[in-house]
């Protein structure tokens, strides 16, 4: 399901029918760098930021499974002041693991200090004492270190150092070469890692590899069939394993041709989380889609999903991004999960009513715009209590001030966005959208077919 609308109230509305149902929750939330080039604000008052991250993570916090986890994006402006947070929201003794990804990997020149060249990524358990992690496939490269020298039947195998720095009583023995040489005993300052009747069992066995001519130290043999199937995950992901933001814009701009993220994910990055972190039919939420990186990757591997998103370009990008992957699109992850399309998707919105105004006033270029606005607010729309619904001249003509005064320019930003600002004070923000207790009033128009939707949903 994709669900357009505010991701607090989405989160709230989710909690009827989710609550405790979610197995892992991805968010690449905005990281306050105070830029706002990534389509949504990215300049919150720091406390302001804390705030906002606090009011949904409280409610994301219920949707998580008892298993479930929750992988949060973020770099070095608020991560410090994010783990604080997350401390006290899901316990300190639910934290896991702080994951550094390599987002870019050549240096910027222009950076005035360090270039910086990853994110964190925060991880918390619902119940770190229960979550378990899956292990990482094994990949090619791994594998690459495994031969067979020696054509044993038991397949292919790596050899491993058979000393140890720590001390162990009996791993000082000397051992004599298939070549005959005899070593006396381990280098200075190591030990045989097994005792001399060991070493006996393995060498019988041909789990020693003394080197092609039998005259080298022994090492033992580590058979890949012996190994787990897996490999236990690491906090460092580097670029080649996981992808950067390099490739991510390339996957978006093949899909969409729009380039209006400044640092989205790659596929192979939320591939891995949902990996460790999910099996098959297990529900992926993310209430930060961007361009449906988590909600594209999610439908590839056969795991239901939840997309939330408030920006008007959800339907270009993130439902369009959908449609393609249904269709069978080849980017990103699709050759390597021998993806061939299928599927569906479910998309909604919730039912705007003041939220409507609240976007108008935000995109409005100029006063007169703004003053039609104020009149369809007074006409339509659930003001504050304490706020006159009529427009008195007056009031009209210090509104105009406002917009032509050269000291706000210059002690509050532009007179035009403090009238924006005037505007969305009038509103009642508890009335942002259609409450559902209020469906069958005429005022908001609800068609049959979306009260019989509400209906599935809600039950």
């Amino acid at each position: 399901m994709i669900l357009k609308g505010n991701n607090l109230l989405a989160l709230h509305t989710l909690k009827t029918q989710f609550r405790g149902q979610v197995k892992l929750i991805y968010i690449d939330p905005p990281y306050n760098t105070g830029n706002d080039d990534f389509g949504y604000t990215d300049g919150f008052n720091h406390s302001a930021w804390l705030t906002f991250m606090k009011n949904r993570l409280e409610i994301a916090r219920e949707l998580l499974s008892k298993d479930g986890s929750i992988w949060i994006n973020i770099d070095d402006n608020e991560a410090h002041y994010l783990k604080v947070l997350c401390d006290d929201i899901f316990g300190r003794e639910n934290f896991i693991a702080t994951i550094i990804w390599q987002k870019i990997f050549a240096p910027k020149g222009s950076a005035r200090h360090i270039s910086a060249n990853h994110d964190f990524i925060l991880l918390y358990g619902k119940n770190s004492g229960i979550w378990e992690r899956n292990l990482q496939p094994r990949s090619e490269r791994q594998d690459e270190r495994y031969k067979n020298y020696d054509n044993d039947p038991r397949g292919i195998w790596s050899s491993d150092n058979l000393t140890a720095r720590n001390y162990y009583g009996a791993g000082t023995y000397p051992i004599t070469t298939p070549s005959g040489r005899v070593i006396s005993g381990p280098p200075k300052g190591t030990y045989w890692r097994v005792s001399k009747e060991t070493f006996d069992k393995l060498d019988k066995d041909n789990r020693i590899w003394w080197g092609k001519d039998g005259n080298n130290m022994p090492r033992l043999k580590r058979f890949l069939s012996d190994v787990q199937e897996g490999i236990v995950p690491q906090t460092i992901w580097e670029h080649e394993e996981v992808g950067n933001t390099q490739e991510a814009k390339k996957e978006i701009v093949a899909l969409s041709d729009k380039d209006i993220f400044a640092t989205p994910k790659p596929e192979r990055l939320i591939r891995r989380i949902i990996e460790i972190a999910t099996n098959p039919n297990d529900i992926v939420l993310d209430f930060f889609i961007g361009s449906g990186t988590t909600t594209a990757v999610a439908h590839k591997m056969n795991r239901q999903y939840i997309g939330v998103e408030q920006m008007d370009y959800i339907e270009k990008i993130p439902v369009e991004r959908l449609k393609k992957v249904i269709k069978g699109e080849q980017g990103g992850i699709s050759e390597s999960v021998k993806w061939q399309g299928g599927g569906e998707f479910i998309y909604c919105e919730l039912m705007k009513y003041n939220e409507a105004f609240m976007e108008r006033i935000q995109a409005a270029k100029n006063s007169k715009e703004l003053l039609k606005i104020w009149q369809e607010m007074a006409e339509g729309s659930f003001l504050n209590w304490y706020v006159n619904p009529e427009m008195p001249d007056e009031a009209i003509k210090d509104f105009e001030a406002i917009g032509k005064d050269p000291s706000i320019a210059k002690h509050s930003g532009s007179g035009l966005e403090k009238q924006k600002k005037l505007l969305a004070e009038l509103l009642d923000k508890n009335q942002l959208y259609v409450n559902l207790s209020e469906i069958d009033d005429a005022q908001f128009k609800v068609s049959k077919e979306d009260k019989a939707l509400n209906k599935a949903f809600y039950g």
